[in-house]
């Protein structure tokens, strides 16, 4: 019997150094979220654009028609904000940690299914709770929510471990 020790397959995982570029992307973009949300701060006036829409359904303009492949003018802050979001997210999530172990791959996985389980509670708990427009907001964070509540349990796991070496030391 061939028991070679187990060799963990990280291919899927950027290089270590895409998490400093995922921190830089990401918690600005938290911020201008946050921010913009609190202060229902408008971007409407600075990033309006000329774009192409494979679709564009005017929900709030009232006697407007949908559209397919079509030019329109759009503010794009919110695609901008999600793009940031999602990229930075990824990246601090899946970038590979310094030293990276079985240990630590199964803390990831257990972190990614954490967050989902958790992900999926809060969504449905929200969607018997939360109704009518207001429930597109609980939409539009649900998009992000599971990258944010994996990077916290995965990077809180990851502190607890290095305290415990730390202690042990």
């Amino acid at each position: 019997m061939n028991l070679k020790p187990f060799h963990m397959k990280t291919r899927f995982l950027f290089p270590n150094y895409f998490k400093t570029i995922g921190w830089v992307i990401f918690i600005p973009s938290v911020l201008l979220v946050i921010l913009s949300h609190i202060f229902e701060f408008q971007f409407d006036e600075y990033l309006n654009v000329k774009v192409f829409a494979i679709y564009n359904d005017d929900f709030f303009k009232t006697g407007s028609d949908s559209s397919f492949f079509k030019f329109i003018k759009n503010n794009i802050s919110d695609e901008i904000l999600s793009f940031t979001l999602i990229i930075g997210g990824l990246l601090i999530g899946f970038s590979k940690l310094k030293v990276e172990d079985e240990y630590i791959s199964k803390i990831r996985y257990e972190s990614l299914v954490w967050a989902t389980y958790l992900n999926y509670a809060l969504f449905l708990l929200f969607t018997l709770l939360v109704y009518g427009i207001s429930f597109l907001n609980v939409l539009f964070y649900n998009t992000f929510t599971l990258l944010l509540f994996f990077i916290i349990r995965f990077h809180y796991k990851i502190y607890k471990l290095n305290k415990t070496n730390q202690d042990d030391e």
